[in-house]
């Protein structure tokens, strides 16, 4: 078969570049990308550390005012974006490495040379940075070409996108132009940009032989190629032709490895053929044929596999003994023909591997049981598939394969409570499974077609559940952040009123009002801003007026404290937003207490010191109007009588703020060794990662890492459609790996891990 029917994504879903809803990458290329992506992260951040004194020194050496604050702006205008252009950068190696599982060769920043013809049409300031673009990417072709080479040649044995070197995601071309597109948003003048890319080559790409040395050795070690070492390409019977009609360069290398990357997926079934006949007898039946059998031919297989196949859907997959119902159908032809019908050799072991992988596929723990059904209707297709082109058995992105592989990927989140009838997924999986069973005869190009389908549908369901698994993530973090400044606040006020006996209209000022001030303030600017500082200052200020002063000098203070402290509470309880009639409840019996600390000084005054203007300093500060008359304070003998007393209250257990609706009762938690088995377990837990927890012996929870929350240590699990359905502590989730009430499910690809199994269980049998 070839790839002639392939269905390209791009005409059926245009919207999936960049962000197309793409086939899984192999285990090794994610460890590959991720290596890689960290060494880039570095030096890239090598790169702005020393981009302020690079353009520094070029605003010192400027011959104008003007060019002098060109690079002024432009150092600002980089310290800005520089971690938007680090995010941007990183992100965009992501999406390169995504899309390497499309049929369609996406379009790679066209850095080519230039020809003559075209210089007319491109402005300087282009010109200029494509000369300078070239000049990069040549230096770093002609030092490191050859390790470039082998690595594009060991990604396109991974891939199914077609690569060269220019389109090789780690290759200088395409890191190149991806930094180019990271730093479209900079509004900075062509000698700017030039030093910028200067930079570029020297923090980023001079390196770029480490990184493709470890690339080299890592996909080695993962067994991918390890024969391509010094030759351009590798040389194998049968695969010279290739390399010829190639021409020259390194197209010759990309036709030779085509050649031996076809080779291998043969070699694959060779393999398996060769496990088969080495266990038959052993671990498994030997075929024991009529000395007159007649083997039939794929087609007449083929078509005894449609007349299956039509039945199918009237009776359950896992019932469903394909074995018999075919020995049955032979029956029929031999007693029809007077001959013994047999399956072929090549056929029946095609039979025996697609059997086995449905085996496991059927046993997965990993995959819904409701789930299970329909996928597992979905062998015959699957069979006819592997009969029409052995090459399915080693071609990571064979068209049915990935199919599977998609599906099993999608129903990795659903829940077996989910209603099947009005689920959106499982009636799209229905859809493709009845589609196969009722259209696919021997024509695999379905598989394509459904395949960009079912990529279209879960690219959008992705894209929906991902803007909800990002506000679930949002306001998490929002809710750490306010969890944080809240115990920020409580302690602040504890260390200032526990233990303390206080008017209790301060104590009620601090906790229901200030408290709010206080949180505000720390969330916009921080504990260690002046702000914060000043909200401290002023409730200190606060408690210290409000307590019993005998010092004649506490008078003159008191005198300067109160106007600007009863201001500073009005406008911070202003910003806060607080009720403006408990505000004004508050002031009123705030200025009763200042008034009662002066009359305490009044025994100490001589006649001629009488403390009016102090009483009219209170009432000012408190918003008395200018002609309201001012207090007049009562004799000293008349004070006791005429002033109520303060009701006081002894601070003697520590304040807790609670959030709206939180209620915080501590649960009990087990505490467990550090190095206890179920807390590393928890550690190894990635966001990602899809795990099912058990909360009853009906009811299964499956759902996904979200968002490990640091500040509280929280850690926040959500649905396949992003929403929030599960809240733990590390402690918690390491109580439940104990108990067993919680399991990882495996994400890696199905066929890939149904695959190895069967692989596995025939090495077992062999060696038993």
């Amino acid at each position: 078969m070839t790839d002639a029917k392939v269905v390209h994504l791009n005409k059926v879903a245009p919207e999936h570049s960049p962000n197309s809803p793409v086939g899984r990458l192999p285990v090794a290329l994610i460890n590959l990308r991720d290596r890689a992506a960290q060494q880039l992260k570095q030096a890239l951040q090598a790169l702005f550390d020393n981009a302020d004194d690079t353009l520094f020194e070029m605003a010192d050496r400027a011959t104008s005012n003007a060019e002098q604050s060109g690079f002024f702006e432009a150092m600002r205008d980089l310290r800005l974006k520089r971690k938007n252009i680090e995010r941007g950068f990183l992100q965009k190696i992501f999406e390169s490495f995504s899309t390497l599982n499309q049929y369609e060769i996406g379009r790679v920043p066209q850095l080519g040379t230039l020809s003559f013809d075209s210089l007319a049409l491109i402005q300087n300031d282009e010109l200029e940075e494509r000369v300078a673009l070239d000049s990069m990417v040549a230096k770093v072709m002609s030092r490191d070409g050859v390790a470039v080479s082998h690595l594009t040649t060991r990604l396109n044995a991974l891939v199914s996108k077609k690569l060269d070197d220019k389109s090789n995601p780690l290759g200088p071309m395409s890191l190149c132009g991806l930094f180019l597109e990271a730093c479209g948003g900079l509004g900075v003048e062509i000698r700017v940009k030039l030093i910028i890319l200067k930079l570029f080559e020297k923090y980023v790409l001079s390196d770029l032989d480490q990184l493709y040395g470890e690339a080299n050795q890592a996909l080695v070690a993962a067994g991918v190629l390890p024969e391509l070492k010094s030759a351009p390409a590798p040389r194998r019977p049968g695969a010279q032709h290739a390399g010829g009609r190639a021409g020259q360069g390194g197209a010759a290398v990309l036709a030779g490895v085509a050649g031996y990357a076809d080779e291998g997926m043969q070699e694959v079934f060779g393999a398996l053929q060769a496990l088969l006949s080495e266990v038959r007898g052993a671990g498994m039946p030997r075929r024991e044929l009529p000395a007159d059998a007649v083997p039939i031919s794929s087609n007449d297989l083929m078509r005894l596999l449609s007349h299956l196949q039509q039945r199918l859907p009237t009776q359950a997959a896992a019932d469903f003994d394909l074995h018999h119902q075919l020995e049955q159908l032979l029956g029929r032809a031999s007693a029809k023909s007077g001959r013994a019908r047999v399956v072929g050799e090549v056929d029946e072991d095609v039979i025996n591997l697609v059997s086995m992988l449905f085996e496991f596929i059927l046993d997965d723990r990993s995959l819904p049981d409701s789930l299970k059904a329909l996928i597992g209707r979905l062998q015959i297709p699957m069979l006819k598939v592997a009969v029409l082109d052995k090459t399915f058995f080693g071609r990571g992105s064979h068209p049915a394969r990935r199919l599977l592989n998609e599906i099993a990927s999608a129903a990795l989140g659903w829940g077996e409570q989910d209603d099947t009838q009005r689920d959106s997924l499982y009636q799209k999986i229905e859809q493709v499974v009845q589609r196969l069973l009722n259209d696919f005869v021997d024509d695999p190009g379905i598989f394509s077609e459904l395949l960009a389908d079912f990529l279209a549908f879960t690219g959008a369901e992705r894209r929906r559940s991902e803007l909800l698994e990002q506000r679930t993530r949002d306001a998490e973090e929002g809710r750490a952040r306010a969890e944080l400044a809240r115990r920020q606040v409580e302690q602040a006020l504890n260390e200032r009123l526990l233990g303390k006996t206080l008017p209790e209209v301060v104590v009620r000022l601090l906790q229901e009002a200030w408290s709010k001030v206080l949180m505000l303030t720390c969330l916009k600017h921080g504990t260690d801003s002046a702000e914060w500082q000043a909200a401290l200052a002023t409730m200190d200020d606060l408690v210290w007026s409000v307590e019993p002063h005998e010092d004649p000098e506490a008078r003159l203070r008191l005198l300067e404290l109160v106007p600007g402290l009863l201001k500073a509470l009005r406008e911070g309880m202003a910003s806060a937003a607080f009720d403006p009639f408990s505000t004004s409840e508050f002031f009123s019996r705030l200025e009763a207490l200042h008034v009662q600390a002066f009359q305490r000084f009044k025994r100490q005054l001589s006649e001629a010191e009488q403390p009016e203007a102090a009483v009219e300093i209170v009432a000012e500060a408190a918003g008395a109007a200018p002609e309201a008359p001012l207090l007049e304070l009562p004799p000293v003998e008349e004070v006791a009588v005429a002033v109520e007393l303060p009701a006081m209250i002894a601070v003697v257990e520590e304040i807790v703020l609670l959030a709206p609706g939180e209620s915080r009762l501590a649960e009990p938690e087990v505490c467990l060794a550090d190095d206890d088995e179920a807390l590393l377990q928890v550690d190894n837990l990635r966001v990602g990662s899809w795990v099912e927890f058990q909360e009853d012996e009906e009811h299964k929870l499956r759902c996904k890492l979200a968002a490990l929350i640091k500040p509280t240590g929280k850690y926040v699990f959500v649905n396949r459609t992003g929403m929030k359905v599960l809240e733990k502590t590390r402690m918690g989730l390491a109580v439940e790996f104990r108990h067993g009430a919680i399991r990882l499910l495996d994400d890696a690809l199905l066929f890939d891990r149904a695959l190895e199994s069967v692989i596995g269980n025939l090495r077992r049998l062999k060696g038993a």
